[in-house]
């Protein structure tokens, strides 16, 4: 009875998060085609290096936009635009945010923004997408590819207008894009981390 009672409590309990992760998902169609915009309260783009093996340093960008061009009913057909403002570059060190500016790194007096512009998008799974674009930084253009997922898409339950929220990450090697100061004993592969959620346009 007991063996019995405790197989019933688990398949009920699978049953519920079974439903619970269905529920979970995401579907576009729920939000019409059209231009989003960026909900700048809400979106984040950070990255992450190794320092020397101690530590994992992260740092971020207080400002930057981005547009997306979605097509809900075929989002390989969508488009999004990012265009960041390296200035604003935060490590949440005064010191260090004067180097990042420098022209040691991202020497921001000769280049103001780091821009993506996506080139394609491929879906891989229920509610995740390669999002291929090409990324600039310093002048230098290298294609990037960002595993993208979107968390929501649904009519926002405080402003009543639609949204979409995508969490996304890649990699690259900053040296790529002549970041290669203290190269390789602070590492060259960094990990950029972004999240965001874009309300639809109100003129759209």
């Amino acid at each position: 009875m007991e063996i019995s009672m405790r197989k019933t409590v688990q398949t009920a309990l699978a049953a519920t998060f079974l439903a619970l992760a269905a529920n979970a998902q995401a579907d576009l169609s729920d939000v019409p085609s059209g231009e989003y915009g960026l909900d700048d309260h809400h979106a984040y783009i950070s990255f992450t290096y190794s320092h020397i093996g101690y530590s994992t340093p992260h740092i971020g960008f207080r400002n930057f936009d981005a547009n997306l061009t979605l097509d809900s009913e075929n989002p390989q057909n969508s488009e999004i635009e990012v265009v960041i403002d390296t200035t604003s570059i935060d490590s949440r060190v005064d010191e260090f945010n004067g180097h990042l500016r420098g022209s040691n790194f991202f020497d921001t007096d000769n280049y103001p923004q780091a821009t993506f512009k996506s080139t394609s998008i491929e879906g891989t799974g229920e509610d995740t997408f390669n999002v291929t674009g090409d990324l600039t930084i310093k002048d230098v253009t290298k294609s990037v590819t960002l595993e993208a997922t979107l968390n929501k898409a649904a009519m926002h339950p405080m402003r009543k207008i639609p949204a979409v929220g995508f969490s996304a990450e890649t990699t690259i090697m900053r040296s790529d894009f002549g970041l290669d100061r203290a190269v390789p004993a602070v590492g060259d592969e960094v990990t950029i981390y972004i999240t965001v959620e874009m309300p639809k346009k109100e003129s759209d």
